[in-house]
């Protein structure tokens, strides 16, 4: 099917002052028509830049001091691309949680003018494929009265939500520019040690909800001798590959689309990307159905995987804070926690090293003051740091601050025993 394309300038002609503009994210950042919007600054005011969970090719054009009055940078995930923006105020940053993000754009509370894609190159029926990136971009193009799209023959062409056809389309821009690869961040000693501790309360059968990075990936590898796992996650990594090349991942046993891997976002090499082409074994679906804890509940053992940053004593859990400073967001912690503890035999696990890079202790008698509770105490379950595994569900205060302070640095546990004994008094210190 032939395309009317026009140029990156010509297409964001179609912005004006004003809009609040989608701009797709995951791996798939359209930087064409983004460097394009950019350029139109000098003339632009007051347009709102809607950005979530994402990998850019470094900082976003228009987070330039000149353009601090025509762009308002609103992150709903702070990504590398516009955080040390945010950080010097210029831009700010929403907290909803990621699954609920689409229900925003749907009911107004945040209009959607434009939304900017960056899609595949077209399937005979004339249907064009956003891939790697269902999450918000499904409700986002569904919303925008404008929908802009890069036709990009490196996108994937992926099934489930994330299609459009070309006829939806207000402007469409030819180009020919390389998704963001994640390489596999290789797991260290101790992130292999929270790996295996993890491994071995997963029973086979389980659904997995898996974050990213090197403990993630250290979980993965201690499962290879695991059977019948299945897929059910936000994010889609390389990390997964092997076990669904070997068909320890064959979703077999789960209740939501058996059969399927089912994801909202894909963060891989081009490996991956290449493997989601046209496989209808791997669905991309709508952060708010990948991410809504009543569906996920609905597949039996989930098991869900995710990093923070800290927790205190009682167990709350911070994944999106350095103190004050917004560093990320929290995607869908909170809904896989929640999902996974409503699924028959289900367990969250939270997982950290016990130390900073700088040596501290990331087990605190209290959060780091303006820290972020992401996970409330009401609904931690498993903490694993490279020195065990404990379980705080059903654990009064005292008993949780005793089991953190054993997966504590050992450096750290005299400092800890000591705020536990002055914060719960007798109580604690008559635990054994």
């Amino acid at each position: 099917m032939s395309i009317n394309f026009c140029t990156a300038e010509e297409a964001v002609k179609l912005i004006e002052s004003g809009d609040h503009v989608y701009i797709q994210g995951s791996t798939s950042t359209p930087e064409v028509l983004c460097r394009a919007l950019a350029d139109r600054g000098h003339e632009l005011r007051d347009v709102t830049l809607y950005s979530a969970f994402a990998v850019c090719k470094g900082p976003a054009p228009y987070c330039k001091p000149e353009y601090k009055d025509s762009f308002l940078v609103d992150s709903f995930f702070v990504s590398n691309g516009v955080r040390q923006w945010i950080a010097d105020g210029y831009g700010v940053t929403t907290p909803r949680f990621l699954g609920e993000v689409p229900a925003l754009f749907r009911d107004g509370t945040c209009r959607v003018d434009v939304a900017l894609l960056n899609c595949s190159m077209p399937n005979e029926e004339g249907y064009v494929s956003f891939g790697v990136s269902a999450d918000l971009a499904t409700a986002a193009a569904e919303c925008a009265n404008r929908v802009i799209a890069q036709i990009n023959p490196q996108m994937p062409f992926s099934y489930g939500d994330p299609v459009i056809h070309l006829s939806q389309l207000a402007a469409a821009v030819q180009v020919d520019d390389p998704l963001v690869e994640v390489p596999t961040a290789q797991p260290t000693e101790k992130e292999i040690c929270i790996g295996n501790y993890v491994a071995e309360l997963i029973p086979d059968g389980a659904t997995l909800q898996i974050g990213v990075g090197g403990i993630p990936n250290a979980v993965i590898r201690a499962l290879e001798n695991h059977k019948h796992l299945g897929l059910h996650t936000e994010a889609m990594t390389d990390g997964v590959l092997p076990l669904i090349e070997k068909g320890i991942i064959d979703n077999s046993l789960k209740k939501v689309m058996p059969g399927k891997s089912v994801a909202s976002l894909a963060l891989g090499s081009r490996r991956l990307y290449d493997l989601m082409d046209y496989n209808k074994d791997m669905v991309f679906k709508d952060v708010a159905w990948t991410n809504n804890p009543f569906i996920i509940a609905q597949n039996p053992k989930v098991m869900s995987i995710n990093s923070c940053l800290e927790i205190d004593l009682t167990g709350q859990i911070c994944a999106d804070s350095i103190g004050t400073r917004i560093f990320s967001g929290i995607g869908g912690q909170h809904d896989f926690v929640y999902g996974s503890q409503q699924s028959e035999g289900g367990l969250s696990f939270l997982t950290m090293l016990s130390t900073t890079g700088k040596g501290q202790s990331k087990i605190k008698p209290v959060l780091t003051p303006g820290a972020g509770v992401v996970t409330t105490r009401f609904q931690t379950n498993y903490v694993v740091t490279e020195h065990g595994a404990v379980d705080l569900r059903g654990k009064s205060l005292p008993e949780r601050a005793k089991r953190l302070i054993s997966i504590a640095a050992p450096e750290f546990r005299e400092e800890l025993e000591r705020a536990a004994a002055e914060r719960f008094g007798y109580s604690f210190l008559r635990l054994k």
